[in-house]
């Protein structure tokens, strides 16, 4: 028996050998698309982080990792300063917030030995694109397990192609960026009948978020319909329910209860029946006893349905749409979305998009796979459009179904271009015509150097208040959060002042015709500033291109003092502008 094994390892090789060089060109083209992928969303990601356009949230995940490595596990201040406590019981944030009582997200443990060696945030960016990126190369291996080397190749191109996966890359660090890796694993395992690596898989996919167990139900709601796996399906389903309830209901509460009043409340609040602290269970209770209420929330506003669903559909030729396989497995989260109140939700360039592409991308490879029967010999007549049909009919890729698929690659594309998500192309695409809002490449790169300059004079330990752009880069530190806010309790329940205030202002002023949040923030910051220079407790260190730095304890530099009043006046007046042609 031992000596068989390396005869039988040998073998195995040979064989893999001989495939691989069969499919010789299709592995190259793969290598190509893959890469193109890679190196497109590489360039434009990190160029978004360098020039200050990642966010908020981006600095809130690497402060995580960043607190994992000092052996703070999942604590940050900038959860906390967007915890329930601060913005609903006015409460000082903290610095040792969990952030798992908002999010259940273990599997960040696993990248954690990456961060060690590379702690910076731009790490976060590559690891996000490099897990995208791999789930594209596990999809294309979960195709061949039905389909031709083309038509694999088709579906991987429609997955690099596609808004819901481009948009949500381009965006900050988010947990999703794990679900197509996890789940495209878990389904080949499942048709390979691997099933410790199908098990790990769905363990790692329930920990990816408290909420990825409803890609699981739709998934085991698949097997169970469809009875390839019923038993399977079954336990899918129960695992999912038990997990997202317990996790939700019981372990995320232990933390901090702003699941309940935070999401719930706010994201379902037409089936909390009132209540400010609605459980899972109360929700899904709601839904079930509110038919009409939850018919109302699948349709409506129809147009935005219906836009979503074609950016869902148009890289795959609108294949999901005729799937039965596509509507099951994505239906499932496709519903959480839809029934969430307010409209960010159904925008497809953010990360709730990608907990749909999974079901929509294997119904259509199962789509394809069950080819329908027709009579030999016989080919698609008619016009150009007829021989597109013939594929839906009879499931062929016909050279014309080819090129109605590269034409809809091509508009899922460029509408992604046009769609300018997370702001990748901010000099290319404007934010806004009318008022004209469009920051040119060599003003942004000189302003993000004069924010370099001023971020080198923080000490990397010294406590900071920094504007949402800013964040980021700072948030390599414990503590941290975004003005008006300039109070953080330590550890031992000392509240103190933050040694540094640091404002993009002019970024504020330029956004806010477009993005009503900069309106309000600059409303905020502005006077803010001006108390603190007044007040005498905080000096300015420097002040250029309306951004400011301020330390606390220390005199201000006349010159940068000096610049500051004609500043705020020049701000205040364009903000009374504003508003006041918005009230006409």
């Amino acid at each position: 028996m031992v000596r068989e094994t390396p005869v039988r390892l040998k073998e195995s090789f040979e064989r893999w050998q001989k495939q691989a060089h069969h499919h010789q060109p299709e592995l190259k083209r793969l290598a190509v698309i893959t890469a193109a992928f890679l190196g497109f969303m590489l360039l434009f990601s990190l160029h978004r982080y360098f020039t200050y356009y990642t966010s908020y949230d981006h600095g809130l995940f690497n402060q995580i990792f960043w607190n994992n490595l000092h052996g703070r596990f999942f604590q940050s201040s900038l959860t906390s300063a967007n915890s329930v406590a601060v913005l609903a019981d006015n409460v000082v944030p903290i610095v040792n917030f969990i952030h798992l009582g908002q999010h259940f997200v273990p599997t960040f443990l696993l990248w954690l030995p990456i961060y060690a060696v590379f702690p910076h945030p731009a790490t976060l960016i590559v690891l996000q694109v490099g897990l995208m990126t791999a789930g594209g190369v596990v999809l294309y291996a979960l195709a061949r397990h039905y389909l031709s080397p083309n038509l694999s190749l088709w579906i991987t191109g429609g997955y690099f192609a596609a808004i819901a996966v481009i948009g949500p890359t381009f965006a900050n660090f988010y947990e999703q960026c794990q679900i197509p890796l996890f789940t495209f694993g878990l389904l080949l395992a499942m048709e390979k009948q691997r099933w410790r690596i199908f098990w790990l898989m769905v363990l790692l996919v329930l920990g990816v978020r408290e909420d990825t167990g409803i890609m699981l139900f739709g998934i085991g709601l698949f097997l169970l319909v469809s009875r390839r796996h019923p038993k399977l399906g079954a336990a899918l389903c129960l695992i999912s329910f038990v997990y997202v309830a317990g996790v939700t209901n019981l372990v995320m509460t232990q933390f901090s209860s702003d699941n309940p009043r935070l999401y719930m409340a706010d994201k379902f609040r037409q089936f909390a029946g009132g209540e400010e602290s609605p459980s899972t269970l109360r929700i899904l209770w709601g839904m079930l006893t509110n038919p009409i209420a939850l018919l109302q929330a699948l349709l409506t506003p129809f147009n935005r349905r219906l836009s979503y669903l074609l950016g869902q559909w148009v890289p795959l030729a609108f294949v999901p749409a005729i799937s039965p396989a596509s509507w099951i497995m994505g239906g499932v989260p496709l519903l959480t979305i839809f029934i969430q109140s307010g409209q960010l939700a159904t925008v497809i360039t953010i990360r709730y998009a990608i907990a749909v592409v999974p079901g929509i991308f294997y119904g259509t490879i199962l789509w394809w796979a069950a080819r329908s029967q027709r009579t030999p010999g016989v080919s698609p007549t008619g016009n150009w459009w007829q021989h597109v049909g013939w594929t839906f009919r009879y499931r062929q890729l016909t050279p014309a179904f080819r090129q109605f698929w590269g034409v809809c690659l091509a508009i899922s594309l460029l509408f992604t271009i046009l769609a300018n998500p997370n702001q990748a192309f901010y000099f290319l695409m404007p934010d806004s015509f009318q008022p004209w809002v469009l920051v040119p490449l060599n003003q942004q790169w000189q302003r993000a150097g004069v924010m370099n300059d001023m971020i080198r004079q923080i000490p990397p330990d010294a406590s900071v208040s920094a504007t949402t752009n800013i964040i980021p880069q700072l948030s390599s530190r414990q503590k941290i959060i975004r003005p008006p806010g300039l109070l953080l309790k330590d550890e031992d329940g000392k509240v103190e002042e933050m040694e540094y205030v640091i404002a993009d202002l002019w970024r504020m002023e330029r956004y806010m015709p477009t993005f009503k949040p900069e309106r309000d923030r600059l409303r905020q910051v502005v006077p803010m500033i001006d108390n603190l220079i007044k007040g005498g407790n905080y000096g300015v260190l420097k002040l250029q291109d309306k951004i400011i730095l301020l330390r606390r304890g220390v005199p201000s530099n006349p010159t940068a003092l000096a610049q500051w009043e004609p500043t705020q006046q020049e701000l205040l007046t364009a903000l009374a502008q504003l508003e006041s042609k918005q009230k006409r």
